[in-house]
């Protein structure tokens, strides 16, 4: 009976592996293209800020050493209590403060929307605080592929992560099911309709973006870059994920573990809602799959079988291996981590379950200081 059991076992960890492989099939990259942008395109860089002294002066850099010059640098300061205006006003931004946009809400959308209103590009790129243009044709590029795109809809950025401290690869999961919850890197591709747009860098020409609504119609909806991807759906203009390894990266909440937890417990919950069912059934396996070479191992030692202790350790290596390949494809985390990758899962797992509770029951997250209703 044992023996069966460990069979059955490991049929579904091989099955859960293979999910893995289905669910993360192909991450496209911006491609180096040779042509050159035609029309002269201005392009307006708008970056929502609150509290981001720690993050925006290296943006703010990488933008100043591009070959391709933004026509202007709008930074939305968002009742920032530190150093942030006066970091963008020394590094080449134009500052423009939320309460001059007259709006009955708050948050990123609604700074989003006040950029866009006092932008005079053509095409206009939205992009986190914390993300970086890795040299110095990263917003050439960019140009470049939306361009390849019928400069239409939005092309959206998924930045590579870049970690510098150790509590920041406990992100690994979160990367991971970030990028295959769009539903189009799995290997149905673009079978499958987008989950929405990646918000740390959104590049959309300025008509499209005025058609759709803008970040008007996106409100305080929590998850603004699925909602406004929806608004330009709605009216039949495309939008296009990829990975901005490369090209872009960030690195997320470098404050410290307090914020990490903030930050995933923010989105998870409401973002999960858009995922594909069949995605989300390979998304759940492959979870499901993390914790079985353990019970092999518990099987193995309960029998005292060597050769099942044996299989057990196989099985926990080749997923370890699996999980850390999979995780490098979406930022630079180390390996010696994966070692204990079931800590990875369980702390993904309690993440998850607490954001389900913020957004379903008691319908409110915090974010940077500030109550969101949900």
């Amino acid at each position: 009976m044992l023996q069966l059991l460990f069979m059955i076992i490991v049929a579904f960890l091989i099955l859960a592996m293979v999910c893995g492989v289905l669910m993360l099939w192909k991450i496209p990259v911006p491609g180096q293209i040779k042509e050159e942008l035609s029309g002269n395109p201005s392009i307006t860089v708008i970056i929502p800020a609150r509290n981001e002294e720690g993050r925006l002066q290296p943006l703010l850099e990488s933008l100043q050493k591009q070959s391709l010059k933004p026509k202007e640098i709008i930074v939305v300061d968002d009742e920032s209590t530190d150093r942030t205006v006066q970091i963008a006003n020394e590094f080449g931004g134009r500052v423009i403060q939320t309460h001059e946009g007259d709006l009955s809400w708050k948050g990123k959308s609604a700074t989003c929307w006040i950029g866009s209103k006092a932008a005079a590009g053509d095409w206009l790129l939205f992009l986190d605080a914390d993300t970086r243009l890795e040299h110095e044709n990263s917003l050439k590029t960019l140009a470049l592929n939306y361009q390849s795109q019928g400069a239409s809809g939005i092309l959206s950025v998924q930045p590579y992560h870049k970690v510098n401290k150790l509590y920041e690869n406990f992100s690994a999961i979160f990367n991971i099911i970030v990028i295959t919850g769009m539903n189009v890197f799995t290997v149905w591709s673009t079978r499958l309709e987008s989950a929405g747009a990646f918000g740390p860098c959104i590049l959309t020409a300025r008509k499209d973006y005025m058609d759709a609504g803008g970040h008007f119609v996106v409100g305080e909806a929590i998850m603004d870059d699925f909602e406004l991807a929806k608004a330009f759906k709605k009216i039949g203009i495309p939008v296009r994920c990829i990975s901005g390894r490369g090209v872009l990266n960030f690195q997320m909440y470098p404050e410290g573990m307090n914020s990490l937890i903030e930050g995933w417990t923010k989105n998870f919950g409401t973002a999960s809602r858009s995922t594909h069912p069949l995605v989300m059934s390979l998304i759940s396996t492959w979870i499901s799959g993390s914790f079985l070479p353990i019970a092999l191992l518990i099987l193995g030692f309960y029998i005292g079988s060597v050769s099942w202790i044996a299989i057990a350790c196989i099985c926990y290596v080749g997923f370890m291996i699996q999980v850390y390949l999979m995780a490098r494809r979406t930022g630079n985390f180390r390996f010696y981590v994966f070692i204990i990758y079931p800590i990875l899962f369980f702390f993904f797992i309690g993440i998850f379950s607490w954001s389900l509770v913020r957004t379903k029951l008691f319908r409110t997250v915090t974010w940077k200081g500030r109550k969101i209703n949900v």
